[in-house]
């Protein structure tokens, strides 16, 4: 089982959406072979707690666009790492500090890569 045409469209207008407000190393994985719950995560991250709330509603605003509306939303208040849970993509937009100590991408390592479109940039500092 591989993640949905629709997970896959979620995803890359979510990375487009963090893309737009800078976001650091934006990863999405394909996690639907190691879990029933969600198709895919995307990661992304931002130097400060501001950056990762001003990406978070970029992504919400984009997402809403194409009739797309979160679940829940968890740590939005706090702008460290904010987790939005779309039923088929999960979306963690983590402070810098939270990405390094959590690492999430070594953790879903062996899920397949979702590849992002070209106008997708990661803004590296």
């Amino acid at each position: 089982m591989t993640a949905t045409e629709h997970a896959v469209e979620l995803v890359h207008a979510a990375a487009r959406a963090a893309s737009e407000k800078l976001a650091h190393r934006i990863l999405a994985f394909d996690v639907s072979e190691q879990l029933a719950i969600t198709d895919a995560f995307l990661l992304a991250s931002a130097p400060n707690d501001r950056q990762v709330k001003s990406i978070v509603d970029e992504i919400e605003d984009k997402l809403r666009e194409i009739d797309a509306k979160p679940i829940r939303r968890e740590g939005h208040r706090d702008g460290r790492w904010v987790l939005i849970d779309y039923g088929e993509i999960v979306v963690h937009v983590q402070h810098e500090e939270e990405r390094e100590f959590y690492a999430l991408e070594r953790l879903w390592r062996d899920c397949p890569v979702i590849e992002l479109p070209d106008d997708v940039v990661s803004h590296e500092s």
